[in-house]
């Protein structure tokens, strides 16, 4: 996947907000009502397929492209809340991925989908991530 600057993205999206006055209408509360629309939306798209026909859903042109499309709004509404809310997103991702490694040590986690409150044993560190 190439970098995506996440500054540049929320800058755009903020100009083509404020370009057309929508910022009355974008509370934190509506974005994430629209973001749980749009997600809805995503998952429609799987609903019903098989394993196997969800990883080749992007071999059908029409589909490929309404993914792409819904996987595009539920980043932009997201990438707009986190601009409103001042939060970075990559620091708050970075922060997170350290959480879930001391949360799923490797040597207990490997190869099962426990949660983490299930899996036993004291929780430790990665500091890789």
């Amino acid at each position: 996947m190439p970098n995506l600057d996440l500054d540049d993205l929320a800058a755009r999206y903020r100009a083509l907000c404020e370009a057309r006055e929508w910022q009355q209408f974008h509370s934190p509360k509506n974005l994430v009502m629209a973001l749980m629309g749009e997600a809805g939306e995503l998952g429609e798209l799987f609903q019903w397929l098989t394993e196997e026909q969800s990883y080749a859903i992007m071999d059908q042109p029409g589909r490929a492209e309404a993914v792409r499309d819904e996987l595009a709004d539920v980043l932009l509404y997201l990438v707009r809340i986190a601009d409103l809310l001042e939060v970075d997103l990559g620091a708050a991702a970075r922060a997170k991925l350290r959480k879930n490694a001391a949360k799923y040590p490797v040597d207990r986690a490997r190869g099962n989908a426990l949660k983490y409150t299930e899996l036993g044993g004291a929780v430790g560190d990665d500091d890789d991530l």
